[in-house]
């Protein structure tokens, strides 16, 4: 049995939020991937044309850079700032502390 996709706790069952968290990390971590390679392509080809016709006035791949970097920001916000069902969780025990 393979045990590396099945990650267990102490009593043999996987917690699902840490689960969920670790497959938005993992995510986040591709996405991060594929910006920067991407990126790099883009700016590439705007460099060459721009050596070539000797013009580089217009940063074209800024757009894709400023638009997608704005998509990773809340994609790494997703995965790194905090499970949502734990402040769910937290709001909920403070409500009922309030009675």
């Amino acid at each position: 049995m393979d045990n590396q996709n099945n990650i267990t706790t102490g009593t043999g069952q996987r917690d699902e939020r840490l689960w969920k968290l670790a497959k938005k990390r993992a995510e986040f971590k591709k996405h991060l991937l594929t910006y920067f390679i991407v990126n790099i392509f883009l700016w590439g080809i705007w460099l060459f044309n721009s050596i070539r016709h000797n013009d580089f006035d217009f940063p074209w791949p800024a757009f894709v850079t400023l638009g997608w970097g704005i998509g990773v920001a809340i994609s790494y916000i997703a995965a790194y700032s905090g499970n949502p069902e734990s402040l769910r969780e937290k709001e909920y025990n403070k409500l009922i502390n309030k009675n």
